[in-house]
């Protein structure tokens, strides 16, 4: 069976596809020259390259860029110069990081830490840090975002807010709460509280980074500019691992100031041929203007999938930015409440779209009843509009499928024209 895919390879990484000649070039090349230096002894052109290219492309003032092998590392990165920065300033007291409830950064010990997500932590709490969340600022809790920032006051000054080295969140989350941002009221909250008391903003962009969301780095559309980005996925858009926490001059001026020391050591960090590569992928989108493209078709592609879904009750809202989406299901019988956790509806969502030859990703409501029921849809960026097409005819027959077995379930029968996305 042929399956379209809607999820770029399952976890957000193929962007451009399978099988581009011009990266499978550069890999093959570069393998032929030198295929491996330790970044701890050598640079490297391409390694010089890339980070020249990322900082250009960042938001400004973003000049030094610090490789890795993959998304998790680049948030353990930015954990540690978000901390030895306070450090370097002689504020040592600064480690906690304080992030929202809903959030995924990673699994190691120091980015699962960040997640509020009790059933994600388990069994190893006792290897993890307790640092604060806070709620997110959704359609069913606070639209406005003022109650994420009386929650963010109340944390700060539960822990003191001179303990606090940084907020790390996702400008536009993913598996998480999928295709969810905070309104502008929250951002512009948080820029007001950062500059009230010192901590730094970190944006884990492993996802939304390189076109996601229709632009180089999501970062760019918000009303702040943080302190640490992060990136990684489609950096090497699913031909190599990579990944770099990028900061801001500001930042790496406390370094270059003091200790000059920062690097603990990653084999893979920098390597010749994941750098060449993911050199190969920017020029890719650049010359096919496919982040351009992906900030084009993306609000429309929202527009078609909402009003495909219109007639279901069981979805509230169809939200998120260019290429990255999210549907947010609701109990049909109200257009309120969560669905009720035993009736699976996140796993029938992804099996009857398998079944359709559609690949989605859905995740389960949450013990803290901030998330429900959702499904994650992020297409590759080459994704032709008879794909598209595709893609939103079988996750619209996918959804009423499951909806007309959920009514089943509740002694109803599902609605045929009522209801629907918002």
């Amino acid at each position: 069976m042929t399956y379209l895919d809607g999820v770029s390879g399952g976890a957000m990484v193929t962007s451009l596809g399978q099988g581009i000649d011009s990266i499978i070039d550069a890999a093959a090349a570069q393998s032929r020259e030198v295929s491996f230096l330790y970044s701890q002894q050598f640079t490297s052109p391409q390694q010089e390259a890339l980070a020249e290219k990322l900082t250009e492309l960042a938001p400004p003032g973003f000049g030094r860029a610090h490789f890795v092998a993959g998304g998790a590392e680049a948030n353990e990165a930015a954990l540690r110069v978000a901390r030895a920065y306070h450090v370097e300033r002689g504020a040592p007291e600064r480690w906690r990081m304080i992030s929202p409830a809903q959030a995924y950064h990673g699994p190691t010990m120091s980015t699962l830490a960040l997640t509020g997500r009790p059933s994600m932590q388990r069994p190893f709490e006792p290897y993890l840090e307790s640092h604060p969340h806070i709620p997110p600022a959704t359609w069913r809790f606070d639209p406005t975002g003022e109650q994420s920032l009386e929650a963010l006051d109340h944390a700060l000054a539960e822990v003191g807010p001179e303990t606090v080295a940084a907020f790390v969140c996702e400008p536009v989350s993913a598996a998480a709460l999928p295709g969810y941002s905070p309104p502008t009221l929250f951002w512009e909250g948080l820029d007001a509280r950062r500059r009230e008391h010192g901590f730094l903003v970190v944006l884990d962009e492993v996802v939304t980074g390189i076109g996601r969301t229709g632009a180089w780095f999501a970062a760019l559309d918000l009303p702040l500019v943080p302190d640490v980005i992060t990136v990684a996925k489609g950096l090497g858009a699913g031909y190599v691992p990579i990944g770099a926490m990028i900061c801001s001059d500001a930042v790496y001026e406390a370094f270059a100031q003091g200790s000059r020391a920062f690097e603990l050591g990653h084999t893979w960090g920098g390597a010749p041929v994941q750098c060449a590569v993911a050199l190969a992928v920017l020029e890719e989108l650049e010359r096919r203007g496919l982040v351009e493209h992906v900030a084009e078709r993306g609000p429309r592609l929202r527009d078609e999938l909402a009003e495909a879904l219109a007639g279901s009750a069981m979805v509230r809202e169809v939200r998120g930015r260019g290429f990255l989406l999210g549907i947010d299901y609701v109990d049909p019988r109200d257009g309120e409440s969560m669905l009720d956790p035993a009736l699976g509806v996140a796993r029938m969502i992804d099996d009857e779209a398998l079944a359709r030859g559609l690949i989605v990703y859905s995740t389960q409501p949450t013990a803290d009843g901030f998330a429900c029921d959702q499904t994650l849809i992020a297409p590759t960026f080459v994704s032709t509009e008879e794909d598209l097409a595709e893609l939103v005819e079988r996750m619209a027959a996918t959804v009423r499928a499951v909806e007309a077995r959920v009514a089943a379930a509740n002694g109803a029968t599902a609605p045929s024209a009522a209801g629907g996305a918002r």
